[in-house]
Formats: C-alpha cells, structure tokens, sequence
C-alpha cells in the first residue's frame, strides 16, 4: 500500500514538470482559457440584449469596431447566446469556433443557428473579440451587409439594408395579404405571421444564403428554415432578391409573398418525405388561389411542351427543381407541381389537397410517401394518378 502511495506522488511530481498548471487530477491550461472565452462570449451576449454599448466595447479589442453592435439596436432581440464549441490557443492570441443562436421577439420559437468564427488576444489576463465573422462556408447574418432598417407589419416584420423605409412597408403589405390567404388555405395551425429580409442586391442574398449569387440570378425569393419541424416551428425567413422582385409586376409581386408564406407556414409538415412537386406545387396552387388565373396564364412553358406534343411522362423530379439549371426546364417543374395540386383540388377537393399533403409529410422516409398517400386519401394509384395528371394537362393547356 505505501508503495502505491510513494508511486501516485512521483507521477504527481512528474505531471508537474511539465505544465505548473496541471496538478494531479488538476484541470489543463487549454481548459481553463476556455472557460475563461466562454465567459466572455456570454459577457458579449449579454450585453447585445442589454443593448449596453460600454459592456460590448469591454469585449472588444480596443482597436475593434462596434459598428455591428450599433446595427443590431434596430432588431427586436429575444434571446442572443453564443456556445464556444473549439478553441486554438496560442500563447495570448487564440481562434475560437462558437455556435450562435439568437430568436426575434415576437417571432421565432425556436432560434435561428449560425456558424461564428471569432479571433481572441489575451491582454492584462483578460480575453478580448478582435473579429467575430462567420465560419468557412456558413451564411452571413443582414447586420454584417450594413445598417438595418425594420418596418413592422399586422402580420409581418420586414427587416431591410440598402431599402428604404417606404419601400420596406410595400413589402410589409404584401406580407400582410399573404399570411391570411395562406391560413384561409392551409389552416391555422401555424404562427401566422412571417420575417422577410431584404438585402440590398442579388449579392447580399447570396451571402445570407452562403451560396455563390449564381445560382439565384432570376429567382426572385426564398424561404429558409430546418424541413420538418416540431410542434415549436423554426425559425423561418423569407429572403427576398431584389433585383429579381423589382422586376415582377404587383400580381407577380403577391403571388411570390404568398408562395413563400405559404413555406413557413407548411414547415412542420414538410419532410424529406415531401417532393418538390408537391412542396413547391402546393405553395403556387395557395399563389394563385382566388386569383382568376387560367392554367394557360400560369403555366406558359407546359402549354408549350403540351402543344409542341411533349406531354411529361412524370411528374417533375426533385432534380428539375435546380435554380442552376435549364431555365424552362425548372418552369415547367413549378408549373407541373402546380398542375398536380390544382387537379386533386379539382377534382377531390380542397380538403382532400391538405389531407394529402399532411399525409405524405407525415410519413417517415420517401419511399412510400406519396403512394401511401395516394391510397388513403385519395384512393387511387401512383399510375392512376399520373394518367389523370397527363389527361388533365391535356385538357387545360393542349
């Protein structure tokens, strides 16, 4: 027994040897400036929420910048929080890897996430933020783009750089008209009100997005947010391109709001169970609902095909809805979604569209999705109903 005592005090002697700071069953260094970052991470949130200037600049690098401190006054902050998840120290300086989570009061019911990568120094024995910038290949928050203009609509909460407050306000009523059709549509059983972000070009979406901006050029709005949601619905953004929207007309303009609106509020029952035809179909029949619009106004490049004698043999893919691709070939994917819920609307009723789109979003996994659907809500078949959706084109666009 003495022997193992003598034996566990030479060990301790040793560790102590090699770093003054790890004792025997002491905690290391590295863990202590961890702890010692992420305090002053939470000191940081702490102070965006408190909206306390003084405590920030405390947090900064006194040659920092507070200009991203000054944008987000303008946003209604619920919560801010940040979860160091890797440290790299070296000597005083160190590069940290955090999670951001953040929720707009009102809003979210679930926070929005996103990658930071932050550069600490060490002066005086106390860390300080010299950058706080998104992680590689994460997405940059509006604050980062520029000074952040907010207009708050009856079901709306438009945040803008680069717009002015006038022009935000027409977006704002858009939202407002959408958000009534789309429960009118769907239901209530959704938040009922949406966020639309406004940046200031096609490139400043793109950065929101973390994308290259080629791939949205000609697409004039998005919905971001996690498919498949719970009970507590993330948080979902509509994120506008306002090069593309500029050059819709009012009804084009109010279609898209109500498109996008139409995705936050079908979030929880959207899953990768759920096809694009569907999803994206669906959220065009809500569009163009009550509209007027006849099958050949909405969908010219079907009527096209159609005429040309090109009848699709399938519904659309998940592939031909590539904002990369082939420009026609992605309008006739919509314009055949569309198609498709038009028709069970048609011909089994607005009722019978929800059931089935909760069903297949309900479903576990893809496979047998929308064929278990077809079965029990609409009583028919895959093939049934593909030839009726062929007959259907047919009969509206030929």
């Amino acid at each position: 027994m003495a022997g193992r005592r003598r034996a566990s005090r030479a060990g301790c002697s040793l560790v102590l040897l090699l770093a003054v700071l790890v004792g025997c069953g002491g905690r290391p260094s590295q863990d202590s400036a961890s702890a010692d970052v992420q305090r002053v991470l939470d000191l940081r949130a702490a102070a965006v929420l408190d909206r306390n200037e003084s405590a920030y600049r405390a947090t900064e690098e006194p040659s920092g910048s507070t200009a991203e401190f000054t944008r987000l006054r303008a946003v209604p902050l619920a919560d801010w929080s940040y979860r160091l998840t890797d440290l790299h120290r070296s000597g005083d300086r160190a590069t940290a890897g955090a999670e951001l989570r953040y929720r707009i009061e009102g809003y979210d019911r679930a926070p929005v996430t996103a990658a930071r990568t932050l550069r600490l120094v060490r002066d005086g024995g106390t860390w300080r933020v010299a950058s706080d910038v998104p992680a590689e290949r994460a997405s940059q928050q509006l604050w980062e783009q520029g000074a952040v203009t907010v207009v708050r609509g009856a079901h709306s909460l438009v945040l803008g750089v680069g717009q002015s407050g006038e022009r935000l306000r027409v977006y704002a009523g858009l939202a407002d008209r959408a958000v009534p059709a789309v429960t009118d549509a769907w239901g209530a059983d959704w938040s009922g009100h949406v966020v639309v972000v406004v940046p200031k070009s096609l490139e400043g979406m793109a950065g929101l997005l973390g994308a290259p901006a080629s791939g949205y050029r000609g697409i004039a709005a998005v919905t971001t947010g996690e498919a498949g949601g719970t009970a507590r619905a993330p948080a979902d953004r509509i994120i506008v391109n306002p090069d593309a929207y500029g050059l819709l007309g009012d009804f084009g303009k109010q279609v898209v709001l109500t498109h996008e609106t139409t995705h936050v509020a079908t979030r929880a029952h959207t899953t990768a169970a759920t096809p694009l035809w569907l999803s994206e179909g669906f959220a065009d029949w809500v569009g163009y609902r009550g509209s007027g619009r006849t099958a050949t106004q909405a969908a010219p490049e079907l009527e096209r095909a159609v005429l040309d004698g090109h009848v699709p043999a399938a519904l659309p893919d998940d592939r031909d809805f590539g904002f990369a691709g082939d420009a026609a070939r992605l309008a006739r994917a919509y314009e055949g979604g569309w198609m498709a819920c038009r028709l069970i609307a048609d011909h089994w009723g607005e009722v019978r569209l929800n059931e089935f789109y909760r069903a297949v979003g309900d479903h576990k996994k893809r496979a047998g999705a929308v064929e278990g659907a077809l079965r029990d809500v609409l009583h028919t078949t895959p093939e049934q109903f593909t030839q009726q959706w062929r007959a259907y084109l047919k009969a509206q666009l030929g």
